[in-house]
């Protein structure tokens, strides 16, 4: 069954499913929902937008504390199992754990803006022994901002951005974390050498 399909039928249930699955690193990005959402309450008035905002916002809640949970706990293991599969590997998770050691609530509040990174920040955040109350109140933060930008958006553009727009609501979204991204990755590539070195510095040895 179709995202649309499944919020026709289950309406908020759904939402929140869908939502806190991609928060918890599932791929089922989170702006199709939203999107499909709002438009869905803006064309038949069957769902509230206030409820979807404050139902996607407890599912982004739920999925990425439960995301920083299974970090905090056996996050190394996994990275250490799997990394390899998604060229994470010992340098990146210390360059990882330095970043969040020095600027965990700003990568966990604007990772909400970047797909792959709000997909998988909740995780790399426990992994990286981010004290849990400054994750939840960045967490919280953006994930108000976040849903609230996507879900007011597009409930007030309504049946336009519904029939007008077709696809291109979703192609913008899918867009702009890769855009974004490709704008970053030569800065990041120029920084890493330094990054690693300050990380090794402050974490000689294996991680744990």
């Amino acid at each position: 069954m179709s995202i649309s399909g499944l919020i026709a039928s289950y309406g908020y249930r759904a939402v929140f499913a869908l939502v806190a699955a991609g928060s918890l690193g599932i791929p089922l990005p989170g702006e199709p929902v939203l999107i499909i959402a709002a438009a869905y309450a803006g064309h038949t008035h069957h769902l509230s937008p206030l409820i979807i905002f404050a139902v996607a916002s407890a599912g982004t809640v739920t999925g990425d504390n439960i995301g920083f949970w299974i970090g905090h706990k056996d996050g190394y293991c996994l990275a250490r199992r799997y990394g390899p599969k998604v060229r994470l590997d010992e340098r990146k998770l210390k360059i990882a754990r330095d970043l969040f050691d020095a600027h965990g609530p700003k990568v966990v509040f604007f990772g909400r803006f970047i797909s792959l990174l709000r997909i998988y920040a909740a995780f790399l955040a426990g992994t990286s022994r981010m004290r849990w109350h400054r994750f939840l109140l960045a967490n919280g933060a953006g994930t108000i901002a976040w849903d609230g930008a996507y879900t007011l958006a597009v409930y007030l553009a309504g049946d336009a951005l519904r029939h007008r727009s077709g696809t291109i609501d979703l192609v913008i979204c899918g867009a702009a974390g890769p855009g974004l991204a490709a704008a970053l990755l030569p800065i990041l590539r120029r920084h890493t050498g330094k990054l690693a070195l300050r990380a090794e510095a402050a974490y000689p040895g294996p991680l744990n």
